[in-house]
């Protein structure tokens, strides 16, 4: 994910809090679920899942996925992809160099004429290595959105009723090579891809958005199935957790949501959000927030068993209309960095930018329309507090 991605996503951010909504819930999975796994992925003895320690961090998955009695997803009953170098991808070298792997497995659904759909989760589990003498970890990015794709696989195996839809569940490898795992595994998939009704991915769940003091997740992609706005809605969210939506296009590809959405594969991604560790050695396990984690893990949870069990599938469309909350994003924002003193100081300039901002947030808010002009404005105000403030 770019250093950028997190101040896209301010674009995102919903007013209303999930403690203030009548659709709380309390989370399936506990912080004490997800923790044992960013401990062992984020753990030295993985030096930062990248080459050999990528492949322990698989074999890891695999064991995972077989304690849970799933079904292995590839040919020949394995749970492993081989992804070759991509200069061999369409190699006729009979032994080409292979260069990761992607882990999968499945749960056959329990509903005759709906178990040929199929529900995807997909999180990368590899990341930068050992630079230099030092290990670059990756407990947020993506030990956290690991952990969580390995819990729902594990309440899933448990329950006592399986849902109508197959479910699908892949580690990624080699996301941090320009998606080569998740762009592998969509070339060349184990089942027909117009099976596929949803893919839902996660990267970086466990902190928040530029360590400001938010206790949101992220949701984007919606806008591409507006069954799933409505099922989001319908859900609700555990509580202590805000939902917020952001429309894929205004950050892009970040994540491996890409391949799916070059499908045009229905797909929501979570994210709590980049923070100033990202792609540091200092993204330890020590400064993830598990009851976030443990929270986003029990919405995904919830919101793919009720996908699963729906009686019509996400369809995708092409078009997206603007929303006004938008610029309600912007507004919360300002107020938080005018409100975070020494937390997040400012100088006098940042805090002219700022306030300016928030003023003309208000205004649009006021008039309660939001015009094509008024989405430039926002676009390049945005790019501004990038430059100016961050």
């Amino acid at each position: 994910m770019p250093r950028f991605f997190w101040l896209l996503i301010l674009f995102a951010l919903l007013p209303a809090r999930a403690g203030d909504r009548p659709d709380v819930w309390d989370g399936a999975i506990r912080p004490e679920h997800v923790r044992p796994h960013v401990e062992f992925l984020a753990s030295s003895e993985l030096g930062g899942r990248s080459g050999a320690n990528s492949a322990k961090a698989a074999d890891y998955l695999t064991k995972q996925f077989r304690d849970c009695k799933l079904r292995p997803l590839f040919a020949n009953g394995s749970f492993d992809q081989p992804i070759p170098t991509s200069a061999q991808e369409d190699s006729s070298d009979e032994s080409p160099r292979i260069v990761g792997r992607n882990v999968g497995a499945w749960l056959e659904g329990s509903d005759p004429k709906l178990r040929d759909e199929l529900i995807v989760i997909g999180t990368h589990f590899d990341h930068l290595g050992t630079r230099n003498g030092r290990i670059f970890p990756g407990a947020d990015d993506n030990a956290s959105g690991t952990a969580m794709m390995l819990e729902v696989a594990r309440n899933f195996a448990v329950a006592k009723q399986r849902p109508r839809r197959s479910i699908v569940f892949v580690g990624f490898d080699l996301e941090e090579q320009l998606l080569w795992g998740s762009r592998w595994f969509v070339a060349h998939p184990p089942f027909e891809l117009n099976r596929v009704k949803l893919f839902i991915t996660a990267d970086m769940i466990g902190r928040s958005l530029g360590d400001l003091p938010l206790p949101t997740i992220f949701v984007m992609g919606s806008e591409h199935a507006p069954r799933m706005k409505l099922l989001l809605d319908d859900v609700g969210s555990p509580r202590g957790l805000e939902v917020a939506r952001l429309g894929i296009d205004l950050i892009g590809v970040r994540s491996d949501y890409g391949p799916f959405w070059n499908e045009k594969i229905p797909f929501l991604f979570f994210s709590t959000g980049q923070h100033p560790d990202y792609h540091t050695p200092r993204d330890v396990l020590e400064k993830l927030d598990f009851d976030k984690v443990a929270r986003v893990s029990s919405l995904v949870l919830k919101l793919i068993e009720t996908t699963a069990n729906a009686d019509s599938a996400p369809e995708w469309t092409d078009e997206v209309q603007p929303n006004i909350d938008e610029v309600k994003a912007i507004h919360r924002i300002t107020d938080l960095l005018l409100e975070a003193g020494e937390k997040k100081p400012l100088t006098d300039l940042q805090r002219l930018i700022v306030t300016q901002a928030k003023n003309k947030c208000q205004q649009i808010l006021n008039r309660g329309t939001f015009t094509a002009d008024d989405r430039k404005w926002l676009i390049r105000i945005s790019q501004l507090l990038l430059l100016s403030v961050f």
